[in-house]
This record gives C-alpha cells, structure tokens and sequence, in this order.
C-alpha cells in the first residue's frame, strides 16, 4: 500500500509548481480587479425610478417627463427662511443667488424667481438639475452659491429630490473605504484570537480579499455592459457577503487541513486530505446559498433582480477561492502557517460510550445536548418562538425618503423648513399623463381630489415652464405668468397628451402623500377609464415601489424554501431531516425577525422599514443559517454511516462544533459592519443577519437541531439506506474504511 502510495505521489516539482501557479493566476487577476474598487461609481446609479418595471405606471411617466419639461431633469428646491419678513434688499440678494444658480453647471434653463411665502419669511427657488450628469456634484455646487452668496439674516437649504439623491449618495462615500476596512478588522481580530496565530489570518484574509477583487472586477464589466443595475446597497451587500462567505469556507478548508497536519500528513497529502473533506460542504453550502439568491430574480425590482445574480458571482467566487487559493498557499506554507501553535496531535475523538467521561467545551456539549435532547430541544423552541412573537410589531410598510439617510441630512432639515412656509410637497410634485381631449375632467378631478394644493400643465412658452390651469365652461384656461397684459400661455402637447402638475398639501414622502397618490389614481381610473391618465412623480414612485417589494416577498420566499428544501434533500439523501433543518432555519428568522422589530422600535427608534428588508434577511438568513445546518449534519451523517445516528451527532458536533462557530462569529461581525454606513436599510439588515447569524451559530445549529436529530435518531434520515441499515445500537462495532466507503452512496 505503501509503495503504491509512493508511486501515485506527485513529483516535488508539481507538488510546489501547482500550487504556486495557481498562487500566481489568483495574484495577477486580483491585481487587475482592485483598482476597480475606486471605480464603481462609474457603473452604479440610486435613482429608485430605474428599479421599477416597465409597467408600472410611475415608470412610464418619468419616461415620457423629457418631452413635456424640455430636458431630463431632476427638481431641485433651494428653500430660504428669515425670523422677519423679507426685505426688498434681501429678496434682491435672492434674485441674484437665482441667478448664480443658474450659472451653476448641471443646472438646466428654466430656474424659477423666488417665490415668496404667504407669510413674507421665506422663499423658494426651484432649480431643475440634469438628470443625466453627476447630480451629487451639482447639488453641492449649488449648495456653496447658496451658503456664500445667502443676503444677511437669511438661511437656505438645497432640498427636493435632488437634494435627498446628493445625501443619500454621500451617505454611501464610505463603502469603498470605511465599511470594507471595519470588515476586514474586524475578521482578522477573531482570525487573529482562534487561531493563535500571526500568518494564517492574513492567508485567510487574502482569500476573501482576491475573491472580492475578481468577483468585482466581473460585477463591474456586466454592470457596465448594461446586463443589470448596479447600486451603492447592492455593492455593499456584495463587499460583505464576500468577505464573510470566503472567510467561512476557508475556515472550514483549514479546519480539515489541521486535522490532516496534527495527524501527522505533509503538506502535499494534507491539502489534498482537507480538500477531499471540505469539498462537498463548501460545495453544497455555496450552491445554497447561490440557488437562494437566484431566486431574486423572480422580482419585479430590478435592483432585487440585480442582488441575486451579483452576490451569486460573489459567491461563486468566495468558494473558488476557498478551494483552489486557500489550498495553494497552505501547500506551499505547510504546518508554518499555524505557527507558533503548530498542532502536533489529533483532536480528542470522543467515545462512543455515553458514560465515559468527557473533557473540553465541545464535548461537553454533546454530551449534554444528547443526554437531554428532549428538553433541550423543547426549551430552545419554546424561546425562539416567544422571540418570534415580535414580528407582529414590524413596521415594514415603508419608510419616507427623508428618513433613509441616518444623522445629517441639509435635504431633510429643507423639507421641514419648506412644510412650514409652503405646501410640504413644493418641489416633488404629482405628474399626470393625460390626453388632450380628457385634460378638462382630469384637472377637475385632480383639483377636488383629497390631499392636492393645487394643478398646474406644462407649458413651453412659460417663464417657468409651466401655468396654473383651471377649467371654464369644460375648457382649460391658464394663468398668465408675468405682469398684466402677458398672455396666456398654451399647454404643451406631445402626441395628443398633456402634463399636469400637481404639488401635495403632504411632505412628498409622507404616509399622507401616498394615500392621496393611490385615491388620485383610483378617482381618475373612475371618471376617465382605467388606464386613461398615468400618474407618476416621487411620491408615486415610492408607492410603486412599496408595491413591487411586497409583491416580492410574498412570490420570492417560498420559492426559496422549496429550492433549498430540493437542495437538502439531495445532499443528505433524506426527506426527514431538511424538513427539520428548514423547519429549524424559518423559526430562527421568525425570531430575528421579532427580536429586531423590538430593538428597531423601541431602542433604535427608526421610523419603520423598507418592504424589502424582511425579504433581505430572509434570503441571507436562511441561505446562510442552512450553510452552518449543511456543515453540521453532513460531518453528521459522515459521522453516523461509522458509528451510528446518535453517535454520529456526538462527533459531527465536537468536529464542526470549534469551525461553525468561528464562521458565526466572522460572518455576523462583517454584516454588523454595514452599521458603518449612514444608510437605514443597510443599518437594518446589519442588525437582522448578524443577530440572526449567532442564534443560528449558538442556538440552532448547537443546540436545537442536534437535540432534535438525536431525540428522533436514525429515523432522521428516513427514507435513505442509513435509515433501514437496522437499528440504533450504542456499542456497534466501527466500520472498517472500505465499508465505510461502500456505504458514502446511501
């Protein structure tokens, strides 16, 4: 056997010559993609209108707006407020800061004058910014004109949609720098506190970073050939899903090498072991959680849409990496990277016997969880479940615009100062697309309806653009804009249709807004026929999205159970026991889903949630809290086709027990790392996955699941061959290796 070995063995040249070969490919292709780290901006857009459908009837509005506005454009308010009334002299020094704005590059002609409150102590400016240019960039160069050139005892602020895209754009500045640096602390320190060790935290860390590197530098070409929309959140999720995948597929890549090391393997034979051990894990983990996220694509956003197949690459990445560059260098570093604490022998195997003693956390564990694996399972349940009961108190019917940027926002502090003096929805106003010959019923209808200041109709040979329009005698009649004897202005046609204009008595973003946005729609589908005019803006944008989200959710998530279900089964060969671990994972994301409502609303005091984010967590939770179920029960069942069911769990938890919940604790702290950034949805989502991440580390994965698979025993993997080979007995004789191997296809 020996000499057989011997003769099979590769030469040294190969030994060291493919490994640092492979070393070599991965070095230079993630040299190339790092520089696109500082580049992503060039290939990523935030304007929520580019995730909706076609379809939707906000879509198709914002489509046609270029025709009717004169160019494609995105409003902007610059609001001014005084403790007095404004003077002549202070609203001459407006006129002039109006018109250094319209100097402004990015600005587009058709810059309002100020227009005065009824109460004399502030004004407004609406400033239409080229939707097509860099709008952050724009914003704040018009926000120093207005900071320099503001008249004295008068304050402004840059506010409207333009404004909240310049914040929320800032608010994602960090994402580059700032979140991937916390992450990559963060998992070095607990790299650096498990392993004892200077130089396998820095391998480790080198094959999540080159996965990044080259999972980015394929994001980054696809999303600039169009094929998806990339955005400042998916990039995000992507930098952290990356980071914490890869780490939890090379910790359990190391964690098999170091058995092979302490056993006494060479470097060549160890790898080669550790890959044989950790292949099909890493595998079936990885496909998990890619067949979990390509189910996104059965969403209507396209930013949804986009996640899915992104983070997949991502994925796909972290386990290449896991499996071929990891490797690499631990062939080539060998037993030197575990230094100073090099393991020299094996890891205690614990008796089959449930009464001989035990020593050590994990053992111990097993021991106790077998034991009591009826109240052990029961308690766990029971908490989980009362956890899970908080879900009733989540505030996922969306959120306002002003609220998705955590601490400062100029654009927010604006809007307040706006609903003060003006109609809170000056500057993100109501657009409705109607034809010409039902423009009359339209503005009547629009003019009466709940919730609307006042109506308007795009008119190109306005100052402004546009005229406030009434109806006489069923005919449209509008206001001259100018001094008396101007004429009136005629409203533009584009194909046979108009544009109304209409500003919101309500906040744009408000819950009131909406509500009037949805009457709008369900009033004019009444009186003209359904279809007839298509009412778009921000506020009904915001509306469509909310809808599309939860639509979402209610479509996407059982599609994501019945595939991972599909998955477990194939991988353990049973029906039973993925029942028990889906049944396990959808309770522990009830639980986390409960436990961060409470937090969110009573701790936090977040104005509520994006439908999205419980359908986010849902994806990462259950994908990832499978992947800790995968590495427990599949060492389980390797373990019990030896040794026997119960036995089986005692070994797969003592082996895995160390590696799963290093993974736990690296894969929630670089989601708690999204908490970096000023964002609230990524704020949330940061909160749910890592909370959710150590109740499956520490509660189902140790507790939970191992109970219940041991208190039901070998009828766990009912139908498979394991479950007839006959019945449980707690002193079988041990396999010998070759019939060990017999029965790897039951």
């Amino acid at each position: 056997m020996a000499a057989s070995s011997t003769s099979t063995r590769p030469s040294r040249w190969l030994r060291v010559g493919i490994p640092a070969l492979l070393v070599l490919v991965w070095l230079v292709v993630g040299s190339i993609g790092g520089p696109y780290f500082g580049k992503v901006d060039e290939v990523s857009t935030n304007d929520q209108s580019t995730f909706l459908p076609q379809s939707a009837a906000s879509t198709q509005v914002n489509e046609r707006l270029p025709d009717f506005l004169a160019g494609d454009s995105i409003p902007a308010v610059v609001v001014f407020s005084a403790d007095q009334k404004l003077s002549d002299e202070q609203l001459a020094g407006l006129q002039t800061v109006a018109d250094d704005i319209a100097q402004t590059p990015g600005v587009l002609d058709g810059i309002s004058p100020p227009i005065v409150s009824d109460d004399g102590l502030a004004a407004q400016i609406f400033v239409p910014i080229d939707a097509s240019g860099e709008v952050p960039e724009a914003v704040e160069a018009v926000r120093d004109v207005v900071a320099s050139q503001a008249p004295s005892g008068v304050e402004g602020w840059v506010t409207g949609p333009a404004g909240f895209t310049a914040d929320l754009v800032e608010g994602f500045l960090g994402i580059d720098g700032l979140l991937l640096g916390v992450a990559l602390i963060a998992v070095f320190v607990i790299l650096v506190i498990v392993y004892r060790s200077p130089l396998l935290p820095v391998l480790v860390l080198l094959t999540s970073v080159f996965a990044l590197c080259v999972a980015l530098l394929t994001v980054w070409w696809l999303a600039k050939a169009g094929i998806f929309v990339l955005n400042g959140q998916v990039q995000g999720i992507l930098f952290i899903l990356v980071i914490g995948a890869a780490t939890d597929y090379a910790l359990l890549f190391v964690a098999r090498y170091r058995e092979a090391v302490a056993e006494g393997q060479k470097r060549w034979p160890a790898t080669v072991q550790a890959w044989r051990g950790a292949f099909e894990p890493i595998l079936a983990s990885g496909g998990t959680v890619i067949a979990g996220l390509l189910c996104l694509l059965l969403s209507d956003l396209a930013s949804n849409r986009a996640l899915g197949p992104i983070a997949a690459i991502g994925i796909a990445f972290a386990m290449l990496s896991a499996l071929t560059f990891l490797p690499a260098l631990l062939a080539l570093f060998g037993r030197a990277a575990f230094w100073p604490f090099i393991p020299k022998h094996p890891a205690a195997v614990p008796s089959d016997d449930p009464n001989a003693p035990v020593s050590g956390l994990w053992p111990r564990v097993a021991r106790f969880v077998t034991r009591r694996a009826r109240p052990v399972w029961t308690i766990s349940t029971v908490v989980l479940l009362v956890g899970a009961a908080g879900i009733t108190q989540l505030k996922a019917d969306g959120v306002p615009s002003s609220d998705l940027v955590l601490g400062y926002s100029q654009a927010r502090d604006g809007q307040d100062v706006l609903a003060e003096h003006f109609p809170a929805g000056s500057g993100s106003p109501v657009y409705v697309v109607v034809s010409e010959t039902d423009a009359a019923a339209a503005v009547t209808a629009t003019s009466d309806a709940e919730g609307i200041d006042s109506v308007a109709i795009a008119a190109a040979d306005s100052p402004t653009g546009q005229a406030s329009v009434t109806v006489s005698q069923g005919a449209l009649e509008l206001a001259a804009v100018g001094p008396p004897g101007t004429p009136a202005p005629s409203a533009t046609t584009v194909d046979g249709d108009v544009l109304l204009i209409a500003t919101l008595a309500d906040a744009a973003d408000s819950a009131a807004a909406d509500d009037a946005v949805v009457a709008l729609r369900d009033t004019l589908d009444s009186d003209l026929g359904e279809g007839a005019a298509l009412v778009g803006g921000q506020t009904a944008i915001d509306v469509d999205t909310n809808a599309t989200s939860i639509r979402d959710r209610t479509v996407i998530i059982p599609v994501i159970l019945a595939v991972v279900f599909v998955i477990l089964m194939l991988l353990l060969r049973s029906i039973l026991a993925p029942v028990l671990l889906i049944a396990s994972t959808v309770i522990s994301f009830g639980t986390a889903m409960g436990v961060s409502a409470l937090v969110f609303n009573h701790v936090f005091d977040f104005p509520g949630a994006d439908p999205a984010v419980p359908l986010y967590g849902f994806v990462f939770l259950v994908a990832l809290g499978i992947d800790y179920n995968i590495f427990l029960m599949s060492r389980v069942r390797e373990e019990s086709l030896r040794h026997g069911t119960r036995a089986g769990i005692v070994r797969g938890l003592v082996s895995t027990g160390g590696v799963i919940t290093s993974a736990g604790l690296v894969l929630a702290a670089t989601f708690a790392a999204l908490g970096v950034i000023p964002i609230l949805f990524l704020a949330q989502l940061a909160f749910i996955v890592a909370f959710g991440v150590l109740l499956d580390t520490f509660v189902v994965r140790s507790l939970l699941v191992p109970a219940l698979a041991s208190d039901i025993g070998r009828a766990v993997w009912w139908p498979s061959k394991l479950w007839r080979a006959g019945p449980e007995t707690k002193d079988a004789a041990p396999m010998t290796r070759a019939e060990y191997r017999r029965t790897l296809g039951a």
